[in-house]
């Protein structure tokens, strides 16, 4: 049975909101952080820190150590290019190394389920090359797995769409999107930990409802009267030109591009039916928030 979980990632926008329904669901969190300081402001205090870095082995070993599963959440940094230190590339081998000699029983890992869009309308993108690679890094770990494949986060409103108080969004989004909540995310994960033995499992994460890129911004600003949001578009052929001159806007312009060209299709049947349906609107996010 699964009781203790190491966790890498905790104070992220996706990290947060996991963390927390894991505590709630009863596990006991020990949370690789680089900052206690930050962390302790953003984390509930029943989650143990250790503060450490993934590129050191003995913290690590030391997360690893007396805990039955870890649950990954990595992030690439948008201004970093293919030859850097990537968390998802070399973090990851680390990670799955240390976890073998610590016979760690379960791995869990986020991946993304806009990925597949690589090779698709002559779309080809490092990242998305370097998050298939790590999948399988975690498929060939010997180690039971987890993998969820979540649709876009509602917290982006909050976070990557917002510069101020407006909605930045790029291009035509030509489908829809099932938005999913970091609290019902981190509630099928924390299902998966209770029900889960030794079996391998793979799980598409999408919220009730689908909306395009430009339907959703109209759903939240209208809901979130918190404060006066404006939506802004920009051309995608801009935002690419612009990408020559810098890396970040090189990021995000293959990241929308590919979002808004997804061509996103219901698939959470089984995680439903095994990890519970989801219970948060857009609207019911954006009043809340």
């Amino acid at each position: 049975m699964i009781k203790k979980i190491a966790f890498i990632g905790a104070t992220g926008m996706l990290g947060k909101p996991v963390a927390n329904e894991l505590v709630k669901a009863g596990f006991y969190i020990t949370a690789l952080v680089r900052d206690e300081a930050k962390a302790k402001l953003v984390l509930s205090e029943s989650i143990q820190l250790l503060k450490g870095d993934l590129r050191n082995t003995d913290d690590l070993r030391n997360l690893f150590t007396n805990q039955d599963a870890v649950y990954i959440n990595l992030n690439l940094k948008q201004d970093s290019k293919p030859g850097d230190y990537q968390p998802e590339r070399e973090g990851l081998r680390a990670i799955i190394q240390q976890a073998q000699q610590s016979k760690i029983k379960r791995i869990a890992f986020i991946s993304s389920l806009v990925k597949n869009y690589q090779h698709t309308n002559h779309f080809n993108w490092w990242v998305f090359d370097l998050k298939n690679e790590a999948v399988n890094l975690v498929r060939n770990s010997g180690i039971p797995y987890t993998i969820f494949y979540p649709s876009t986060f509602m917290e982006n409103f909050m976070s990557t769409y917002r510069a101020g108080n407006r909605i930045l969004l790029a291009g035509k989004s030509e489908y829809k999107m099932y938005f999913i909540s970091g609290e019902d995310y981190g509630r099928q994960v924390a299902r998966s930990f209770q029900i889960l033995k030794t079996e391998n499992k793979e799980y598409v994460v999408q919220g009730l409802e689908g909306f395009t890129a430009d339907e959703a911004a109209e759903e939240f600003r209208k809901h979130h009267t918190s404060e006066k949001l404006t939506i802004s578009k920009a051309p995608l052929g801009l935002l690419k030109f612009l990408g020559t001159f810098s890396q970040k806007i090189n990021y995000g312009a293959h990241i929308i591009e590919a979002l808004n060209k997804y061509p996103e299709k219901f698939e959470s049947e089984k995680t439903w039916e095994e990890l519970d349906k989801p219970a948060v609107t857009l609207k019911v996010f954006a009043k809340k928030m």
